[in-house]
């Protein structure tokens, strides 16, 4: 009672410490289209392995990816899972630099089986994040008193609540499905200003578009075994892309305080959507030491409609490959028994600038799996490096190196204990 009272605790620590950071998790000057920058979903060990997902089956680690992997966990245990990141960016555009440091929520899950054949996760992660503050001088040669200076700003984003469960069909066929709640909303503000010529009123133009939807993620895994020590698991999943209605209001704000103020608000509904998404992975497990894994997912942001413009987006896709190492889980010592990780991945954002794919990433990957000395749960920790590229001259480059922090909490739930 006393190991269950402290993990219970440390669950609604995590709770709490999440909310808190949750609230200024980017700068990025790319968050300014669409619906910002896309949460790096993954739980703890498949961020420090490059993202791998589509493939992995843990029973001790929850994989909120693929729901057919629920059915991995054994049927004595309760999983809880939590997670948070810190970050450092560097952003360059060629003539300037700026440097911002971050924090975040990554995502807060829980595992356990139904029965023999069934298990089921529910959790809260992150869909989107919005986040940024740029200016610029325009300057009129012709009428040096209308030259104005123009302040781009935003926050916000998408937050995504998950019902899943996964059912093995046969010894070796798993399938699973998540129910999300999709919910939240972006602000972004416009804000333009004629210091030189102080009979010309600033302009002020704010538009908010809520989002309240749902997301679907059906997913399969095969596993094949050959010999007593090798294991292949082959996994996919599907989510059906779909438009949606959202409300927006848009207000504009000519003059401030000190020159006195009229204001114009406009409510409208505009057609947003979300894309379809196809991922597959395939992962090979050594004697229950060594996994190596690749993972491809495919979206299509180019046949999404947002704001009412049906051209808004580039298709996104990311190649994830990824490798998890346990040197001996029947070792004395405690180096033994921790697990090393490494990846990369190479992704194309779906941020379209001017007609064009704005941008290229790339990233490296690396952590470990400390176990927590005399519990079966883990403290994961992993280090990305990240490189987001203009693809063109004026655009911001951004180096981040981001730490992941993430618990998982293995309770012996569901077993009765004999007393001699």
């Amino acid at each position: 009672m006393i190991g269950y009272r402290q993990t219970l605790l440390v669950f609604l620590l995590i709770i709490v410490s999440g909310a808190i950071f949750a609230q200024n998790n980017t700068n990025s000057p790319y968050t300014r289209y669409g619906y910002g920058q896309l949460a790096d979903q993954g739980s703890g060990n498949s961020k420090a392995m490059g993202g791998i997902a589509y493939g992995l089956r843990d029973k001790f680690q929850t994989n909120f990816v693929n729901p057919a992997s629920y059915t991995a966990i054994d049927s004595l245990t309760f999983i809880f899972d939590g997670g948070i990141s810190l970050q450092n960016t560097n952003f360059s555009d060629g003539k300037v630099k700026k440097n911002a440091k971050n924090s975040s929520f990554d995502y807060i899950t829980m595992q356990f089986r139904l029965g023999k054949w069934a298990a089921m996760s529910l959790g809260l992660l992150p869909y989107s994040n919005v986040g940024y503050s740029l200016g610029e001088y325009r300057e009129n040669s012709k009428v040096e008193t209308s030259s104005n200076t123009v302040t781009y700003s935003g926050e916000g984003g998408l937050h995504q609540l998950y019902l899943g469960a996964g059912f093995k069909i046969f010894k070796n066929l798993s399938v699973g499905a998540n129910i999300s709640y999709l919910w939240g909303d972006v602000t972004r503000t416009l804000a333009e200003q004629f210091p030189s010529n102080s009979s010309i009123m600033p302009l002020t133009t704010v538009s908010n578009v809520a989002i309240k939807s749902y997301k679907l993620d059906l997913g399969a895994q095969y596993t094949h075994q050959f010999g007593k020590k090798n294991e292949i698991t082959v996994g996919a999943v599907f989510t059906p892309g779909h438009d949606l209605s959202n409300n927006t209001y848009f207000q504009d704000q000519l003059g401030n305080s000190n020159t006195g103020s009229t204001i114009t608000v406009r409510d409208t509904t505009v057609i947003c959507g979300t894309p379809m998404t196809l991922g597959v992975g395939l992962t090979y497990t050594y004697d229950n030491r060594l996994t190596v894994g690749a993972d491809f997912m495919y979206q299509n942001w180019g046949s999404v409609t947002y704001m009412n413009e049906d051209d808004a987006f580039c298709n996104r896709t990311k190649i994830s490959v990824g490798a998890e190492f346990l040197p001996n889980p029947l070792g004395r010592s405690y180096f033994a028994h921790v697990k090393y990780r490494l990846g990369a991945y190479y992704s194309q954002p779906y941020y379209k600038i001017k007609g064009e794919r704005a941008a290229n990433e790339y990233g490296l990957t690396a952590g470990f799996g400390l176990p927590i000395p005399r519990t079966r749960s883990v403290l994961s920790l992993s280090a990305q490096y990240v490189r987001t590229e203009g693809t063109n001259a004026t655009f911001v480059n951004e180096n981040t190196l981001r730490i992941c922090i993430g618990v998982t909490f293995n309770e012996r739930w569901f077993f009765k204990r004999r007393v001699d």
